[in-house]
């Protein structure tokens, strides 16, 4: 049900203790505590010295104990709507990498977009197994009853990517952190860069559109157009999923249209990926026959042939970002920001630009 990526949630204490440690490095029983046990609060120089040593003299820390004494689990839930989307993947990295630098562990939950399985996994929270969860959904990971019980008190946890307004979620007056991008931005910036290149009829394939980011970036598409003085024809919207097989089948549909398309956008650059394969296989060429734009910027838009304009999201940084914010609630420290809109890029590549 859960994989842990980052350590065991318990491990054994062995003979060597923190006051061994302290005395092998001429230190403070407290200043090793710390670099153990609250990593963030010490200098990246004196957690890797304290760090180095212990994996020296075979010291583990004793996460049950440690659990005991502050009524925390230093686990976190993160709930992802597909471990193998390369998107996620790479924030994943990030969250892993950040929480482990805290001395946190992560439970991550394939939910593959089920409701279901998403309060499935926000049971861990509620029962003491985790300290807080972060969701990729337009919703927290909880029953509707229980939500809205006098007698629920929200856990930390942060929303990310999915985040159904720039207004955010509130819950019992408590306004739900959130990290993402301006979807609705981003698409009409890809759109925009199309209708600029020439092409007066755009079509798109979308994801779920019962997924707040693909509505966003629908917003998008329109606006785009809107603003460029152009009707949106509604027999150029196809609704998809964030996949290879969507784009694909949704393309070969696009191509049996009469009035043919001059640009295909996709929402996500998976669907992209399947786009491109069909229009090779049917011997259309890209940009000159049809032009293809993506969204995501995954590690392989750039090997693509041509390579593939999309939209650049700042991975790393969210992953962190989404961390940090929850490390800090389930601490009961102030965050500076619960509303946080990172920045996209356009990343304008041959897939959309004739070579002259």
């Amino acid at each position: 049900m859960v994989v842990n990526v980052y350590s065991p949630l318990f491990t054994h204490m062995s003979e060597i203790g923190i006051k061994d440690l302290a005395k092998h490095l001429g230190i403070s029983t407290a200043s090793v505590s710390r670099a153990l046990n609250r990593p963030q609060r010490v200098s990246e120089g004196m957690r890797e010295r304290v760090q180095k040593a212990a994996d020296q003299l075979g010291y583990r820390t004793n996460m049950l104990g440690s659990s005991l004494r502050t009524s925390r689990t230093r686990n976190i839930v993160a709930i992802i709507p597909d471990l193998s989307d390369t998107f996620n993947s790479g924030v994943i990295r990030s969250m892993e990498a950040t929480a482990a630098k805290a001395g946190y562990s992560i439970l991550f939950g394939d939910s593959q977009g089920i409701r279901a399985r998403e309060m499935q996994y926000g049971r861990l929270v509620q029962q003491k197994q985790a300290d807080g969860v972060i969701f990729f959904s337009a919703q927290p990971p909880f029953e509707e009853s229980l939500l809205t019980s006098e007698n629920f008190s929200p856990p930390p946890m942060v929303s990310s990517c999915e985040v159904i307004s720039k207004e955010g979620l509130t819950i019992k007056n408590t306004q739900i952190p959130y990290v993402t991008i301006d979807n609705e931005l981003a698409s009409e910036e890809v759109v925009t860069h199309l209708i600029e290149q020439g092409h007066t009829r755009v079509a798109i394939i979308t994801g779920t559109l019962n997924s707040p980011s693909a509505t966003q970036r629908l917003e998008g598409y329109r606006e785009a157009h809107k603003k460029k003085g152009l009707p949106v024809d509604e027999s150029l919207i196809f609704e998809g999923e964030y996949t290879l097989d969507a784009g694909e089948n949704l393309t070969r549909h696009i191509l049996q249209l009469r009035d043919r398309p001059t640009a295909i956008f996709c929402m996500c650059d998976e669907t992209a990926l399947g786009c491109l394969y069909t229009l090779r296989q049917q011997g259309f060429a890209v940009p000159d026959d049809i032009a293809v734009a993506g969204f995501d910027d995954i590690r392989f838009a750039m090997y693509t042939d041509p390579p593939l304009t999309t939209v650049a999201q700042p991975v790393t940084e969210l992953g962190k970002r989404c961390i940090e914010i929850l490390i800090s609630l389930i601490e009961k420290r102030p965050i500076e920001e619960s509303k946080v809109i990172l920045p996209h890029r356009l990343v304008i590549r041959e897939s959309t630009v004739v070579q002259k």
